[in-house]
């Protein structure tokens, strides 16, 4: 059965418009007891206002509680942070390090508050070094960094008896331009990545089935280290973005990876003081999202973080088939375990695409083609690149989720789009991506010649490279020619990584089938030779979300770009709903959110949170009745009423458009024509 015309354009909507696992956080045995040194996320993406700069972000120090005083997160001491680039197929392992060491000083060891009358505990600064010959020698290019202190709260930081300052000023007086040109920031910020964490670690319930997603990560902070670098100190023979022959120019092709070590050996001394020696060892690294977090099995996961992206290619017996056969399509496969998890039913891979090609796991994939002539001058042909694509019969994700993982995407068919192919997936087509770079293992591989899609454009999307091969899929835009030209959100993810790209969302799609899909081979349920390949598979794979689709808080449009940290007393000090509405805060019962008021109970629930456009309430009802739905601000000021009249008992939906409400945190009430209130909710408006 052939989808509609008008659900072609619903979905090409959805993709244009909507905005997932833990990155990186706790998420090896070893690693989740040292917090200090954990890698969280890092990101890669041309600066949107600055489009001759990169910006590199590594995070660090998972799910940090921005009012977990007395002694609050930070970057850890004896500790080397190193952010990772290698720009040159041709020289064996990194090109650029940027390597970061910090130390605290105690101002006023006389208090047990962090911050008092103008002086800081635990005040961190740091050294940042640079190494331009791999590693070999490094440079100290800034000492004596500001690192600015927690968002602790207003009397800490904007009060006399504190800094008397506000936070944006002392993130403002820790940007620092160093003399070799790069801008650098360390400091705290919003974590920006989002995920039910709760769903996805529950065997997979992601969106859950029953409850409403959230944020696992929302209100919390991490430790950011961000820089914003010229091209042309990162092009591999110095040139600016200028001399980029295409857009897909393979000579800007750079990959990064982030990592933290520590010495060897740790002595505990009797005077509470501790002592490092010995070696330096890596333990823990971070290229591509979710890579250890849920590729890489529980057993493997400390030796992951030993090893440097080099290393992998050499380790294949150990890591491959993590990648050719992921345990994630296990459960995208009604012949193996995909009922057991419903949530992923819209996630089904081609078992038989094009009526020729399997690959679910254990199966060949398009292994049938090795070293014949359909793949002859592809980028799957021995005599290119060996058998780097096609190692192997039953290794069938070689073919897509390996070189996303592991070698960057050529600009080389099969990896054109499918316009233009005349239905033959191996045929040249419409270019879309080239962040090829085969001569490391995980990292994260950006283009720096892709321009950028601007977040204010309307066809922005957090849906990164996905919703690129959409556009040039089904956009007369861009679906007219076959010729290479620059489609919105090609920038994204997987080439490099916006703060704004929902990776969890484009990983299990991809895991799903979509990147085959994109370049011809297609799902199922296409009969081959039909012109309309949008079948009800790929739809199905297209419109999946994970129930959490945007950061809980919008992003900076210039440096730093990550969020501002949340704030110790501020929303996110521990309370589900503001103080300003103490008689909505009376957990007395243990049931806050949850209210039994002349006999009538509403759990209140708004899907999507934090909103953008639009937003559903969700709740049930014990009685009918008349009830309003009023939204206040903060301060208690009423901004809405979205809905006043009569509902009958039982579950009930109000669609509310909020596309005129600023910016903020507001509280969303549902009360019955007394005013008494019958559930509320905070909400959150992007």
């Amino acid at each position: 059965m052939k989808p509609t015309t008008n659900l072609l354009a619903a979905a090409t909507l959805l993709l244009s418009t909507s905005i997932v696992m833990a990155s990186s956080h706790r998420e090896a045995p070893l690693i989740s007891s040292d917090p200090l040194a954990d890698n969280t996320d890092v990101y890669a993406f041309r600066s949107p206002d600055d489009p001759n700069s990169i910006i590199i972000i590594a995070n660090y120090v998972p799910m940090q509680l921005p009012h977990g005083g007395p002694n609050y997160y930070s970057f850890g001491e004896n500790i080397r942070y190193e952010i990772h680039i290698d720009n040159d197929v041709n020289t064996p392992g990194d090109d650029i390090i940027y390597r970061f060491t910090f130390s605290k000083v105690n101002e006023d060891p006389s208090t047990f508050f962090n911050v008092r009358l103008g002086l800081q505990n635990q005040k961190t600064t740091y050294v940042m070094e640079r190494s331009i010959d791999g590693g070999a020698t490094f440079t100290i290019v800034k000492v004596d960094g500001i690192v600015p202190p927690n968002n602790i709260g207003q009397r800490s930081i904007e009060g006399g008896a504190g800094l008397n300052t506000t936070y944006a000023a002392l993130m403002a007086n820790a940007f620092h331009t160093v003399g070799t040109g790069e801008m650098v920031f360390c400091g705290p910020t919003d974590d920006p990545f989002y995920v039910d964490l709760a769903g996805v670690f529950d065997l997979g319930d992601l969106p859950r089935q029953s409850g409403t997603p959230k944020d696992g990560l929302s209100c919390m902070n991490v430790s950011a280290i961000v820089l914003k670098i010229p091209i042309s100190t990162l092009q591999k023979d110095g040139l600016a973005v200028s001399a980029a022959t295409t857009i897909l120019d393979p000579d800007f092709v750079i990959g990064v990876w982030a990592s933290a070590s520590r010495q060897t050996m740790r002595t505990l001394n009797t005077d509470g003081s501790q002592s490092t020696a010995g070696a330096w060892v890596q333990v823990s690294r971070l290229g591509m999202p979710l890579t250890n977090e849920a590729v890489i099995p529980i057993g493997s996961k400390d030796l992951w973080n030993r090893l440097t992206p080099y290393e992998d290619l050499a380790n294949l017996s150990t890591f491959g088939d993590y990648f050719y056969n992921p345990e994630l399509a296990l459960y995208m496969d009604d012949d193996l375990f995909g009922g057991a998890v419903p949530a992923f039913a819209p996630l089904r891979i081609q078992r038989n695409s094009l009526q020729a090609f399997d690959f679910g796991n254990g199966q060949s994939g398009l292994w049938s083609l090795k070293n014949t002539p359909a793949v002859a001058g592809t980028a799957l042909d021995d005599a290119i690149f060996g058998t780097l694509l096609l190692p192997a019969d039953n290794s069938p994700r070689s073919v897509d989720l390996w070189p996303i993982f592991h070698t960057g995407v050529p600009n080389l068919a099969p990896y054109h789009l499918a316009t233009g192919k005349m239905g033959n997936p191996l045929a040249n087509g419409k270019p879309f991506i080239n962040n090829f770079l085969p001569n490391g293992g995980d990292m994260l591989r950006l283009n720096m010649a892709v321009p950028v899609t601007q977040r204010d454009d309307p066809a922005f999307s957090p849906l990164g490279i996905v919703a690129a091969a959409v556009s040039g899929l089904t956009d007369p835009m861009y679906n007219a020619t076959a010729s290479l030209e620059f489609i919105p959100n090609m920038d994204g993810f997987p080439n490099g990584r916006r703060l704004e790209d929902d990776v969890t969302r484009i990983e299990l799609q991809a895991v799903g089938g979509v990147a085959l899909a994109a370049i011809g081979l297609w799902y199922d349920d296409y009969t081959a030779g039909d012109p309309d390949p949008v079948t009800p598979g790929l739809l199905g794979v297209l419109t999946y979300s994970t129930g959490v689709d945007a950061n809980d808080k919008p992003f900076q449009t210039s440096f730093p770009y990550a969020a501002m940290p949340h704030s110790g007393t501020g929303d996110c000090s521990g309370l589900e709903i503001a103080y300003t509405q103490p008689e909505i805060l009376d957990p007395s019962d243990g049931t806050v959110g949850i209210y039994e008021l002349n006999g009538a109970t509403a759990q209140l629930a708004a899907f999507p949170n934090p909103v953008r456009e639009q937003t559903t309430f969700q709740f049930d009802l014990k009685t009918e009745g008349n009830v309003r739905l009023e939204i206040y601000s903060v301060t208690g000021r009423l901004i809405a009423t979205p809905f006043n009249g009569n509902l009958s008992n039982g579950a009930g939906r109000i669609t509310w458009n909020a596309a005129s409400l600023a910016s903020g945190t507001y509280l969303a009430k549902l009360v019955n024509t007394e005013g008494k209130l019958l559930g509320a909710t905070k909400l959150t408006k992007q």
